[in-house]
């Protein structure tokens, strides 16, 4: 077929209903992830034969100037053409003449769009991980700066035990850890190339699925090919990591919520934590951190989204699946844009240390360390507890040092170090709140921050790929 002859609009995108079958607005965000795995399956056609090397280097080179016209806003995106795999395709063929209508030879549309997702996620997962850290780093300088300053740890919304601002902070480090750490564990397991299955059986051509695999940094190309164009795990393992991860990111917004009000008292109404009231003019609200919080549902509704669309899909591709990437992409930019809100909430805390010092004091905090000092004197757990707590009962609801001796068993002397201080230097043990356990945590929090951004280093490197393959030559 000569070049004059080539159809505007491919009879397999030409339908009635073609408007509503349209994806174009949804996934041209993929077209540089598109290009770069078109360049790699032509450069592997011409090497195991099936296009001549001219060719092959005729398609990298019309691929490349494509990538040149995204870049500069100057591609021609026609709508009629449905999705960003047509577009590529028709506009190569217009630059190249007709040999770009073999590029697409021994492929589909349903592995390529699975590979396009997969290289996409690499990224995605690269740019949360990046912000992530960003946050983690700041919960480390700010749970340095509180490593000694007391406050009440609290179960139920009550005064608990006390604990130390700097060990609070670290208990949302790991929460976010563990997200980092599931994050990175998806993209693992999605480093799969599903290019080669096709449509749903493969090819009788003689391609190499293990060399574009390579070419684009991926461990290992698909085992089956029913499985490689239906499988959207990735994008479901994706979209649960950012939905837990929002759900961290709202719990440590609900107490951002809660110190900062008058009740509490633990955080100075600065103004890093949002805006103004329009009528009450001496209002300082919270609003990033109930942002945060709020758009946790959202996260939320996308996983569920996902989820609904894939439940109960017969192998291999259905149309369905063109609803995968609506969630992942409303996902992703509510996630990284509260991450980064987030991160500068945590660095524009300011602590009121005196009225932290203030709940933090209060004896009823230090009721456990009485029932363990009468452990520590032999006395069984289940007793000393009864002990303190009919001292509770029998002075009205409170614990007073000066009057813990009349408690059977406890060595007077105890009143003397029966302060907020002694207790956290007390809290020794391994992961607790004392000030050298703090200590420690914090030294394996950089241990561990460090050890993430070699793998986000790794990981960026596999990104690279993309616009190497681009721009290369």
């Amino acid at each position: 077929m000569t070049l004059s002859n080539v159809p505007l609009v491919p009879a397999y995108v030409r339908a009635p209903l073609a408007g509503y079958l349209g994806s174009l607005g949804v996934d041209r965000t993929l077209a540089p992830y598109d290009l770069a795995g078109s360049i790699a399956h032509a450069e592997m056609l011409g090497q195991v034969g099936i296009l001549s090397p001219q060719e092959a280097s005729t398609l990298v080179l019309g691929l490349r100037q494509l990538a040149r016209e995204i870049r500069e806003g100057s591609f021609p995106w026609r709508a009629e053409l449905e999705d960003v795999h047509t577009n590529v395709e028709v506009r190569l063929t217009e630059v190249v003449g007709p040999v770009g209508g073999k590029l697409h030879t021994a492929r589909s549309r349903n592995d390529q769009v699975a590979l396009d997702e997969r290289l996409f996620l690499r990224d995605a997962i690269h740019r949360v991980g990046t912000s992530l850290l960003e946050l983690e780093s700041t919960l480390i300088r700010r749970a340095e700066a509180e490593l000694d300053t007391p406050m009440p740890g609290y179960t139920h919304l009550q005064r608990a035990q006390p604990i130390t601002v700097g060990h609070w902070l670290l208990a949302h480090f790991w929460r976010f850890d563990r997200d980092l750490d599931r994050l990175l564990a998806t993209v693992q397991r999605a480093n799969v190339s599903p290019l080669g299955a096709g449509a749903v059986a493969g090819s009788t051509l003689p391609i190499d699925p293990e060399r574009v695999a390579a070419r684009l940094g991926f461990d290992q190309p698909f085992q089956n090919s029913v499985d490689a164009v239906s499988d959207r795990d990735p994008f479901a393992e994706f979209l649960f990591d950012l939905a837990l991860l929002s759900v961290h990111a709202s719990g440590l917004g609900e107490e951002v919520v809660l110190f900062v009000t008058k009740e509490f008292g633990f955080l100075d109404r600065a103004s890093a934590l949002g805006s103004g009231s329009s009528l009450m003019p001496q209002k300082r609200n919270p609003d990033a951190a109930e942002l945060v919080r709020g758009q946790a549902g959202r996260v939320v509704g996308d996983l569920v989204s996902l989820l609904v669309t894939l439940k109960g899909l017969p192998l291999a591709y259905d149309r369905d699946l063109q609803e995968d990437k609506p969630p992942v992409w409303d996902a992703l930019a509510t996630v990284t844009s509260g991450l980064s809100a987030l991160r500068s909430l945590v660095e524009g805390l300011v602590f009121d240390r005196s009225r932290l010092a203030e709940a933090a004091g209060d004896p009823e905090l230090l009721a456990t360390d009485v029932a363990e000092h009468l452990v520590a004197r032999g006395v069984p757990f289940r007793e000393a507890h009864e002990a303190v707590s009919a001292h509770f009962l029998a002075t009205g609801g409170r614990l007073d040092p000066a009057g813990i001796g009349e408690i059977p068993g406890v060595d007077p002397s105890l009143a003397t170090s029966l302060d907020v201080r002694s207790a956290l230097l007390r809290r020794s043990t391994p992961g607790g709140p004392g000030p050298s356990a703090v200590a420690k945590q914090l030294e394996s929090a950089r241990s561990r921050s460090a050890a993430r951004r070699d793998s986000l280093s790794s990981l960026g490197r596999k990104v690279g790929l993309v616009e190497e393959l681009l721009n290369e030559g």
